[in-house]
Protein backbone atom coordinates (compact mmCIF):
# COMPACT_ATOMS: atom_id res chain seq x y z
CA UNK A 1 0.00 0.00 0.00
CA UNK A 2 1.37 3.44 -0.88
CA UNK A 3 2.48 5.56 2.03
CA UNK A 4 0.91 8.84 3.05
CA UNK A 5 2.99 11.80 1.81
CA UNK A 6 3.05 15.11 3.61
CA UNK A 7 5.61 17.33 1.86
CA UNK A 8 7.68 19.49 4.20
CA UNK A 9 7.07 17.66 7.46
CA UNK A 10 10.50 16.01 7.40
CA UNK A 11 12.54 19.07 6.45
CA UNK A 12 10.49 22.08 7.32
CA UNK A 13 10.54 23.22 3.67
CA UNK A 14 7.24 24.64 2.25
CA UNK A 15 7.32 22.21 -0.67
CA UNK A 16 3.75 22.97 -1.84
CA UNK A 17 4.41 26.68 -2.06
CA UNK A 18 7.74 26.19 -3.83
CA UNK A 19 6.22 23.84 -6.42
CA UNK A 20 3.16 26.09 -6.90
CA UNK A 21 5.39 29.08 -7.68
CA UNK A 22 7.51 27.09 -10.10
CA UNK A 23 4.36 25.75 -11.83
CA UNK A 24 2.99 29.31 -12.07
CA UNK A 25 6.13 30.27 -13.98
CA UNK A 26 5.62 27.28 -16.27
CA UNK A 27 2.00 28.42 -16.96
CA UNK A 28 2.95 31.86 -18.24
CA UNK A 29 3.22 30.67 -21.89
CA UNK A 30 -0.29 29.17 -21.53
CA UNK A 31 -1.68 32.45 -20.21
CA UNK A 32 -0.06 34.27 -23.11
CA UNK A 33 -1.63 31.92 -25.69
CA UNK A 34 -5.00 32.15 -23.89
CA UNK A 35 -4.86 35.94 -24.10
CA UNK A 36 -4.01 35.71 -27.80
CA UNK A 37 -6.85 33.25 -28.34
CA UNK A 38 -9.32 35.59 -26.62
CA UNK A 39 -8.17 38.41 -28.89
CA UNK A 40 -8.70 36.25 -31.99
CA UNK A 41 -12.13 35.18 -30.74
CA UNK A 42 -13.06 38.83 -30.30
CA UNK A 43 -11.86 39.56 -33.82
CA UNK A 44 -13.87 36.62 -35.17
CA UNK A 45 -16.98 38.00 -33.45
CA UNK A 46 -16.25 41.41 -35.00
CA UNK A 47 -15.96 39.77 -38.41
CA UNK A 48 -19.32 38.09 -37.84
CA UNK A 49 -20.92 41.51 -37.40
CA UNK A 50 -18.99 42.84 -40.37
CA UNK A 51 -20.41 40.06 -42.52
CA UNK A 52 -23.92 40.78 -41.22
CA UNK A 53 -23.61 44.47 -42.15
CA UNK A 54 -22.35 43.49 -45.61
CA UNK A 55 -25.27 41.10 -46.10
CA UNK A 56 -27.63 44.00 -45.32
CA UNK A 57 -26.03 45.98 -48.15
CA UNK A 58 -26.34 42.95 -50.42
CA UNK A 59 -30.07 42.61 -49.72
CA UNK A 60 -30.74 46.33 -50.13
CA UNK A 61 -28.71 46.44 -53.35
CA UNK A 62 -30.66 43.46 -54.73
CA UNK A 63 -33.83 45.55 -54.52
CA UNK A 64 -32.16 48.38 -56.41
CA UNK A 65 -31.02 45.85 -59.00
CA UNK A 66 -34.56 44.54 -59.52
CA UNK A 67 -36.47 46.11 -62.40
CA UNK A 68 -39.72 45.60 -60.49
CA UNK A 69 -38.59 48.13 -57.87
CA UNK A 70 -38.59 50.85 -60.50
CA UNK A 71 -41.77 49.68 -62.25
CA UNK A 72 -44.11 49.98 -59.29
CA UNK A 73 -47.16 52.15 -59.65
CA UNK A 74 -49.65 53.41 -57.12
CA UNK A 75 -53.35 54.07 -57.47
CA UNK A 76 -55.54 56.40 -55.46
CA UNK A 77 -59.30 56.77 -55.35
CA UNK A 78 -61.29 59.90 -54.57
CA UNK A 79 -63.66 57.69 -52.53
CA UNK A 80 -62.36 54.23 -51.69
CA UNK A 81 -65.53 53.44 -49.73
CA UNK A 82 -67.20 53.17 -53.15
CA UNK A 83 -64.36 52.16 -55.47
CA UNK A 84 -60.95 51.01 -54.21
CA UNK A 85 -57.97 50.77 -56.54
CA UNK A 86 -54.57 49.05 -56.57
CA UNK A 87 -51.98 49.27 -59.33
CA UNK A 88 -49.54 46.67 -60.61
CA UNK A 89 -46.24 47.27 -62.38
CA UNK A 90 -47.88 47.32 -65.81
CA UNK A 91 -50.42 50.03 -64.92
CA UNK A 92 -50.04 53.11 -67.09
CA UNK A 93 -50.09 56.52 -65.48
CA UNK A 94 -53.43 58.22 -65.99
CA UNK A 95 -56.83 58.96 -64.50
CA UNK A 96 -60.10 57.07 -64.74
CA UNK A 97 -63.65 58.16 -63.98
CA UNK A 98 -65.62 55.23 -62.55
CA UNK A 99 -69.38 55.00 -62.01
CA UNK A 100 -71.09 51.91 -60.54
CA UNK A 101 -74.76 51.28 -61.27
CA UNK A 102 -75.02 47.70 -59.97
CA UNK A 103 -72.93 45.37 -57.79
CA UNK A 104 -72.45 41.73 -58.66
CA UNK A 105 -74.17 39.18 -56.43
CA UNK A 106 -74.53 35.44 -56.08
CA UNK A 107 -77.71 33.43 -56.67
CA UNK A 108 -79.67 32.29 -53.61
CA UNK A 109 -82.17 29.37 -53.45
CA UNK A 110 -84.42 28.07 -50.69
CA UNK A 111 -86.30 24.78 -50.27
CA UNK A 112 -89.81 24.23 -48.92
CA UNK A 113 -90.10 23.93 -45.12
CA UNK A 114 -89.22 20.69 -43.33
CA UNK A 115 -90.38 19.70 -39.86
CA UNK A 116 -86.86 19.33 -38.49
CA UNK A 117 -83.22 19.13 -39.46
CA UNK A 118 -83.37 15.35 -39.23
CA UNK A 119 -86.36 14.96 -41.58
CA UNK A 120 -85.65 12.39 -44.30
CA UNK A 121 -85.47 13.97 -47.74
CA UNK A 122 -85.29 10.78 -49.79
CA UNK A 123 -82.60 8.76 -51.57
CA UNK A 124 -81.33 9.41 -55.08
CA UNK A 125 -79.06 11.93 -56.77
CA UNK A 126 -78.83 15.69 -57.09
CA UNK A 127 -77.02 17.09 -60.13
CA UNK A 128 -75.67 20.64 -59.94
CA UNK A 129 -74.59 22.58 -63.04
CA UNK A 130 -73.21 26.14 -63.12
CA UNK A 131 -74.46 28.45 -65.84
CA UNK A 132 -76.61 31.39 -66.86
CA UNK A 133 -80.38 31.74 -66.72
CA UNK A 134 -82.07 33.87 -69.35
CA UNK A 135 -84.72 36.42 -68.40
CA UNK A 136 -87.43 34.83 -70.62
CA UNK A 137 -90.59 33.01 -69.53
CA UNK A 138 -89.87 30.24 -68.98
CA UNK A 139 -86.17 31.00 -68.64
CA UNK A 140 -83.58 28.98 -70.52
CA UNK A 141 -80.31 27.74 -69.08
CA UNK A 142 -76.86 27.89 -70.70
CA UNK A 143 -74.13 25.86 -69.02
CA UNK A 144 -70.97 27.73 -68.07
CA UNK A 145 -68.17 26.91 -70.50
CA UNK A 146 -65.41 24.59 -69.25
CA UNK A 147 -67.53 23.28 -66.37
CA UNK A 148 -69.12 19.88 -65.84
CA UNK A 149 -72.18 18.84 -63.83
CA UNK A 150 -71.54 17.57 -60.30
CA UNK A 151 -73.63 14.59 -59.18
CA UNK A 152 -74.29 14.13 -55.45
CA UNK A 153 -75.54 10.75 -54.28
CA UNK A 154 -78.01 10.71 -51.40
CA UNK A 155 -78.36 7.35 -49.64
CA UNK A 156 -80.88 6.28 -46.96
CA UNK A 157 -78.51 3.66 -45.55
CA UNK A 158 -77.66 3.69 -42.77
CA UNK A 159 -80.81 5.25 -41.40
CA UNK A 160 -80.61 9.04 -41.28
CA UNK A 161 -78.19 9.34 -44.19
CA UNK A 162 -80.88 11.15 -46.18
CA UNK A 163 -81.75 13.66 -43.45
CA UNK A 164 -81.80 17.35 -44.26
CA UNK A 165 -78.55 17.76 -42.30
CA UNK A 166 -76.84 14.91 -44.14
CA UNK A 167 -77.90 16.28 -47.51
CA UNK A 168 -76.48 19.68 -46.55
CA UNK A 169 -73.16 18.06 -45.61
CA UNK A 170 -73.05 16.03 -48.83
CA UNK A 171 -73.63 19.13 -50.95
CA UNK A 172 -70.87 21.05 -49.17
CA UNK A 173 -68.43 18.15 -49.49
CA UNK A 174 -69.05 17.85 -53.25
CA UNK A 175 -67.44 21.20 -54.18
CA UNK A 176 -70.19 21.76 -56.70
CA UNK A 177 -69.99 25.58 -56.74
CA UNK A 178 -72.68 26.11 -54.12
CA UNK A 179 -72.74 26.22 -50.32
CA UNK A 180 -75.71 24.82 -48.44
CA UNK A 181 -76.99 25.67 -44.96
CA UNK A 182 -80.15 25.17 -42.91
CA UNK A 183 -82.27 28.11 -41.81
CA UNK A 184 -85.20 28.07 -39.37
CA UNK A 185 -87.52 30.80 -40.60
CA UNK A 186 -90.09 30.26 -37.83
CA UNK A 187 -92.35 28.15 -40.01
CA UNK A 188 -89.91 25.28 -40.38
CA UNK A 189 -86.43 24.31 -41.49
CA UNK A 190 -85.32 25.23 -44.99
CA UNK A 191 -82.26 24.13 -46.95
CA UNK A 192 -80.79 27.26 -48.53
CA UNK A 193 -78.08 27.33 -51.17
CA UNK A 194 -75.88 30.15 -52.36
CA UNK A 195 -73.53 30.18 -55.33
CA UNK A 196 -69.91 30.34 -54.25
CA UNK A 197 -69.15 33.02 -56.86
CA UNK A 198 -71.02 36.11 -57.93
CA UNK A 199 -72.17 36.84 -61.46
CA UNK A 200 -74.80 35.66 -63.91
CA UNK A 201 -72.60 32.82 -65.20
CA UNK A 202 -72.37 31.29 -61.71
CA UNK A 203 -76.07 30.61 -61.19
CA UNK A 204 -77.07 26.95 -60.80
CA UNK A 205 -79.50 24.43 -62.20
CA UNK A 206 -80.28 21.48 -59.90
CA UNK A 207 -82.02 18.32 -61.07
CA UNK A 208 -83.08 15.37 -58.93
CA UNK A 209 -83.66 11.67 -59.56
CA UNK A 210 -84.70 8.86 -57.23
CA UNK A 211 -87.34 9.30 -54.52
CA UNK A 212 -89.97 11.80 -55.70
CA UNK A 213 -89.56 13.74 -52.42
CA UNK A 214 -85.98 14.57 -53.40
CA UNK A 215 -87.38 16.90 -56.07
CA UNK A 216 -88.06 19.38 -53.26
CA UNK A 217 -84.34 20.19 -53.54
CA UNK A 218 -84.33 20.62 -57.33
CA UNK A 219 -84.29 23.92 -59.21
CA UNK A 220 -84.92 23.62 -62.95
CA UNK A 221 -87.53 26.20 -64.06
CA UNK A 222 -86.82 25.41 -67.72
CA UNK A 223 -88.25 21.91 -67.37
CA UNK A 224 -91.81 20.57 -66.88
CA UNK A 225 -90.89 19.57 -63.32
CA UNK A 226 -89.14 22.68 -62.04
CA UNK A 227 -88.49 21.31 -58.53
CA UNK A 228 -89.34 22.65 -55.12
CA UNK A 229 -86.48 25.14 -54.67
CA UNK A 230 -87.34 28.80 -55.18
CA UNK A 231 -84.99 31.58 -56.12
CA UNK A 232 -84.59 34.14 -53.33
CA UNK A 233 -81.78 36.14 -54.93
CA UNK A 234 -81.01 36.26 -58.63
CA UNK A 235 -77.43 36.13 -59.85
CA UNK A 236 -76.25 39.29 -61.51
CA UNK A 237 -73.16 41.00 -62.85
CA UNK A 238 -71.55 44.21 -61.71
CA UNK A 239 -72.37 47.09 -64.05
CA UNK A 240 -70.12 50.12 -64.29
CA UNK A 241 -68.66 52.67 -66.65
CA UNK A 242 -64.97 53.57 -66.89
CA UNK A 243 -64.36 56.85 -68.67
CA UNK A 244 -67.83 56.43 -70.16
CA UNK A 245 -67.25 52.86 -71.42
CA UNK A 246 -69.84 50.35 -70.14
CA UNK A 247 -68.45 47.36 -68.23
CA UNK A 248 -70.22 44.14 -67.15
CA UNK A 249 -68.31 41.78 -64.88
CA UNK A 250 -69.21 38.65 -62.92
CA UNK A 251 -67.19 39.87 -59.93
CA UNK A 252 -67.09 43.13 -58.03
CA UNK A 253 -63.33 43.01 -58.52
CA UNK A 254 -62.35 44.30 -61.95
CA UNK A 255 -58.91 42.76 -62.45
CA UNK A 256 -57.40 43.47 -65.84
CA UNK A 257 -60.30 45.50 -67.19
CA UNK A 258 -57.74 48.29 -67.23
CA UNK A 259 -54.27 46.80 -67.78
CA UNK A 260 -52.34 46.59 -64.53
CA UNK A 261 -55.16 48.14 -62.49
CA UNK A 262 -57.49 46.36 -60.06
CA UNK A 263 -60.74 48.10 -59.16
CA UNK A 264 -62.87 46.84 -56.28
CA UNK A 265 -66.48 47.97 -56.53
CA UNK A 266 -67.98 48.42 -53.07
CA UNK A 267 -71.13 50.48 -53.52
CA UNK A 268 -73.38 51.92 -56.18
CA UNK A 269 -72.03 55.41 -56.82
CA UNK A 270 -74.00 58.62 -56.79
CA UNK A 271 -71.30 60.55 -58.63
CA UNK A 272 -68.16 59.58 -60.52
CA UNK A 273 -65.19 58.30 -58.50
CA UNK A 274 -61.86 59.50 -59.80
CA UNK A 275 -59.03 56.93 -59.82
CA UNK A 276 -55.51 58.18 -60.45
CA UNK A 277 -52.51 55.99 -61.36
CA UNK A 278 -48.96 57.24 -61.00
CA UNK A 279 -45.46 55.81 -60.58
CA UNK A 280 -44.79 54.81 -56.99
CA UNK A 281 -41.86 57.15 -56.41
CA UNK A 282 -42.27 56.82 -52.62
CA UNK A 283 -41.38 53.12 -52.70
CA UNK A 284 -38.46 53.89 -55.03
CA UNK A 285 -37.12 56.45 -52.54
CA UNK A 286 -37.58 53.93 -49.71
CA UNK A 287 -35.47 51.38 -51.59
CA UNK A 288 -32.69 53.95 -52.03
CA UNK A 289 -32.92 55.06 -48.38
CA UNK A 290 -32.67 51.44 -47.23
CA UNK A 291 -29.51 50.96 -49.29
CA UNK A 292 -27.94 54.17 -47.98
CA UNK A 293 -28.84 53.22 -44.41
CA UNK A 294 -27.24 49.78 -44.81
CA UNK A 295 -24.11 51.24 -46.42
CA UNK A 296 -23.72 53.89 -43.72
CA UNK A 297 -24.15 51.32 -40.96
CA UNK A 298 -21.24 49.30 -42.38
CA UNK A 299 -19.16 52.42 -42.88
CA UNK A 300 -19.71 53.50 -39.26
CA UNK A 301 -18.92 50.01 -37.97
CA UNK A 302 -15.63 49.83 -39.87
CA UNK A 303 -14.68 53.29 -38.63
CA UNK A 304 -15.36 52.25 -35.04
CA UNK A 305 -13.55 48.92 -35.31
CA UNK A 306 -10.41 50.34 -36.96
CA UNK A 307 -9.91 53.56 -34.95
CA UNK A 308 -7.16 54.22 -32.43
CA UNK A 309 -7.85 56.16 -29.24
CA UNK A 310 -4.67 58.14 -28.34
CA UNK A 311 -5.97 58.88 -24.86
CA UNK A 312 -6.58 55.27 -23.84
CA UNK A 313 -3.99 53.95 -26.31
CA UNK A 314 -6.52 51.27 -27.31
CA UNK A 315 -6.94 50.20 -30.93
CA UNK A 316 -10.13 48.87 -32.51
CA UNK A 317 -10.48 45.13 -32.83
CA UNK A 318 -10.06 45.22 -36.61
CA UNK A 319 -7.41 47.90 -36.92
CA UNK A 320 -4.80 46.98 -39.48
CA UNK A 321 -6.70 43.96 -40.77
CA UNK A 322 -6.03 43.59 -44.50
CA UNK A 323 -9.42 42.01 -45.25
CA UNK A 324 -11.24 44.96 -43.69
CA UNK A 325 -9.13 47.44 -45.66
CA UNK A 326 -9.85 45.52 -48.87
CA UNK A 327 -13.60 45.43 -48.19
CA UNK A 328 -13.73 49.14 -47.44
CA UNK A 329 -11.62 49.99 -50.48
CA UNK A 330 -13.76 47.94 -52.88
CA UNK A 331 -17.00 49.47 -51.64
CA UNK A 332 -15.69 53.04 -51.73
CA UNK A 333 -14.28 52.52 -55.21
CA UNK A 334 -17.67 51.31 -56.38
CA UNK A 335 -19.45 54.37 -54.97
CA UNK A 336 -17.25 56.60 -57.10
CA UNK A 337 -17.00 54.55 -60.28
CA UNK A 338 -18.79 55.45 -63.50
CA UNK A 339 -21.35 53.25 -65.22
CA UNK A 340 -22.58 53.15 -68.79
CA UNK A 341 -26.01 51.86 -67.77
CA UNK A 342 -27.50 55.32 -68.27
CA UNK A 343 -26.03 58.16 -70.26
CA UNK A 344 -27.88 60.67 -68.07
CA UNK A 345 -26.92 59.19 -64.68
CA UNK A 346 -23.33 57.99 -64.98
CA UNK A 347 -22.47 58.09 -61.26
CA UNK A 348 -24.30 57.64 -57.99
CA UNK A 349 -23.95 61.35 -57.33
CA UNK A 350 -25.80 62.03 -60.60
CA UNK A 351 -28.82 60.31 -59.08
CA UNK A 352 -28.48 62.31 -55.87
CA UNK A 353 -26.59 59.74 -53.77
CA UNK A 354 -23.58 61.74 -52.66
CA UNK A 355 -20.41 60.66 -50.83
CA UNK A 356 -19.56 62.53 -47.61
CA UNK A 357 -16.12 63.28 -46.16
CA UNK A 358 -16.41 60.44 -43.64
CA UNK A 359 -17.16 57.93 -46.42
CA UNK A 360 -20.88 57.75 -45.72
CA UNK A 361 -23.62 58.36 -48.30
CA UNK A 362 -26.33 61.01 -48.28
CA UNK A 363 -29.39 61.31 -50.52
CA UNK A 364 -29.73 64.75 -52.06
CA UNK A 365 -33.52 64.92 -52.24
CA UNK A 366 -33.61 67.68 -54.84
CA UNK A 367 -31.32 65.82 -57.26
CA UNK A 368 -32.99 62.47 -56.65
CA UNK A 369 -36.49 63.84 -57.25
CA UNK A 370 -35.27 65.52 -60.41
CA UNK A 371 -33.89 62.20 -61.62
CA UNK A 372 -37.20 60.48 -60.84
CA UNK A 373 -38.96 62.77 -63.28
CA UNK A 374 -38.03 59.99 -65.72
CA UNK A 375 -38.26 56.70 -63.74
CA UNK A 376 -37.10 54.69 -66.76
CA UNK A 377 -33.73 56.48 -66.73
CA UNK A 378 -33.31 55.83 -62.98
CA UNK A 379 -34.37 52.21 -63.47
CA UNK A 380 -31.67 51.72 -66.10
CA UNK A 381 -29.04 53.41 -63.93
CA UNK A 382 -29.67 50.96 -61.08
CA UNK A 383 -31.00 47.75 -62.63
CA UNK A 384 -29.49 47.39 -66.10
CA UNK A 385 -27.53 44.12 -66.41
CA UNK A 386 -27.81 43.16 -70.06
CA UNK A 387 -24.90 44.90 -71.78
CA UNK A 388 -21.75 43.76 -70.00
CA UNK A 389 -20.15 44.62 -66.68
CA UNK A 390 -19.16 48.15 -67.69
CA UNK A 391 -22.82 48.94 -68.32
CA UNK A 392 -24.21 47.26 -65.20
CA UNK A 393 -26.45 49.44 -63.05
CA UNK A 394 -25.34 50.59 -59.59
CA UNK A 395 -27.69 48.17 -57.84
CA UNK A 396 -26.41 45.28 -59.94
CA UNK A 397 -22.80 46.18 -59.18
CA UNK A 398 -23.25 46.44 -55.42
CA UNK A 399 -25.35 43.29 -55.35
CA UNK A 400 -22.71 41.36 -57.30
CA UNK A 401 -19.79 42.62 -55.19
CA UNK A 402 -21.40 42.02 -51.79
CA UNK A 403 -22.64 38.59 -52.88
CA UNK A 404 -19.07 37.66 -53.77
CA UNK A 405 -17.68 39.13 -50.54
CA UNK A 406 -20.12 37.26 -48.31
CA UNK A 407 -20.36 34.01 -50.27
CA UNK A 408 -18.56 30.77 -49.57
CA UNK A 409 -14.87 31.28 -50.29
CA UNK A 410 -15.35 35.05 -50.47
CA UNK A 411 -13.19 37.61 -48.70
CA UNK A 412 -15.14 37.64 -45.43
CA UNK A 413 -15.79 33.92 -45.38
CA UNK A 414 -12.12 33.14 -46.00
CA UNK A 415 -10.94 35.57 -43.33
CA UNK A 416 -13.39 34.15 -40.80
CA UNK A 417 -12.30 30.62 -41.63
CA UNK A 418 -8.67 31.65 -41.15
CA UNK A 419 -9.50 33.03 -37.71
CA UNK A 420 -11.35 29.85 -36.75
CA UNK A 421 -8.34 27.78 -37.81
CA UNK A 422 -6.07 30.04 -35.77
CA UNK A 423 -8.25 29.51 -32.71
CA UNK A 424 -8.11 25.75 -33.26
CA UNK A 425 -4.31 25.85 -33.42
CA UNK A 426 -4.19 27.90 -30.23
CA UNK A 427 -6.48 25.43 -28.47
CA UNK A 428 -4.17 22.59 -29.53
CA UNK A 429 -1.15 24.54 -28.32
CA UNK A 430 -2.78 25.22 -24.95
CA UNK A 431 -3.60 21.52 -24.56
CA UNK A 432 0.02 20.58 -25.26
CA UNK A 433 1.33 23.18 -22.82
CA UNK A 434 -1.13 22.00 -20.16
CA UNK A 435 0.20 18.47 -20.56
CA UNK A 436 3.76 19.75 -20.22
CA UNK A 437 2.92 21.76 -17.11
CA UNK A 438 1.21 18.76 -15.53
CA UNK A 439 4.27 16.65 -16.25
CA UNK A 440 6.59 19.33 -14.84
CA UNK A 441 4.48 19.66 -11.71
CA UNK A 442 4.63 15.90 -11.12
CA UNK A 443 8.41 15.89 -11.62
CA UNK A 444 8.94 18.80 -9.22
CA UNK A 445 6.82 17.15 -6.59
CA UNK A 446 8.86 13.97 -6.90
CA UNK A 447 12.14 15.85 -6.65
CA UNK A 448 11.15 18.03 -3.70
CA UNK A 449 9.56 15.12 -1.90
CA UNK A 450 12.85 13.23 -2.26
CA UNK A 451 14.76 16.29 -1.04
CA UNK A 452 12.39 16.62 1.88
CA UNK A 453 12.89 12.96 2.78
CA UNK A 454 16.70 13.19 2.57
CA UNK A 455 16.87 16.34 4.66
CA UNK A 456 14.62 14.64 7.20
CA UNK A 457 17.02 11.70 7.39
CA UNK A 458 19.99 14.03 7.80
CA UNK A 459 18.19 15.89 10.56
CA UNK A 460 17.48 12.62 12.33
CA UNK A 461 21.13 11.57 11.98
CA UNK A 462 22.26 14.94 13.34
CA UNK A 463 20.03 14.55 16.35
CA UNK A 464 21.42 11.08 17.03
CA UNK A 465 25.03 12.30 16.79
CA UNK A 466 24.25 15.18 19.15
CA UNK A 467 22.74 12.75 21.63
CA UNK A 468 25.85 10.50 21.48
CA UNK A 469 28.23 13.40 21.93
CA UNK A 470 26.25 14.62 24.90
CA UNK A 471 26.33 11.13 26.40
CA UNK A 472 30.13 10.89 25.93
CA UNK A 473 30.67 14.26 27.54
CA UNK A 474 28.56 13.27 30.53
CA UNK A 475 30.56 10.01 30.98
CA UNK A 476 33.93 11.82 30.87
CA UNK A 477 32.77 14.44 33.37
CA UNK A 478 31.98 11.71 35.91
Amino acid sequence: MAGISSPGLGSGLDVKSIVAQLVALERRPIEKVQAEKKSVETKLSSFGLLQSYTVNIRDAAAKLASASTWAKSTASSSDDTQVAATAGSSAAAGSYSVEVSQLARAQGLASPSFASKTTAVGAGTLTVQLGTWSSGVPPSFTAKPSTSPTTITISNLPAGSDSLESVRDSINAADAGVTASIVNDGAGFRLVMRSDATGEENAVKITASGDPSLSDLAYSPDEPSPGGMSQTVSARNALATINGLSISNASNTLDGTVAGLTLTLKRVTTSPVEVTVAKDTASMRTAVDDFVKAYNALNAYITDQTKYDPNTKVAGKLQGDSAVRSLQSQLRTLTQSASGASSALTRLSSAGIEIQRDGSLLVNTTKFNAALADPKVVAAAFSNDEAGEANDGFGVRFSSLTTTLTGTGGLLDSRSEGLRNQIKRQEDQIARLEDRVASTEARLLRQYNALDSNIGKLNSLGSYVNQQVTAWNNTNNR
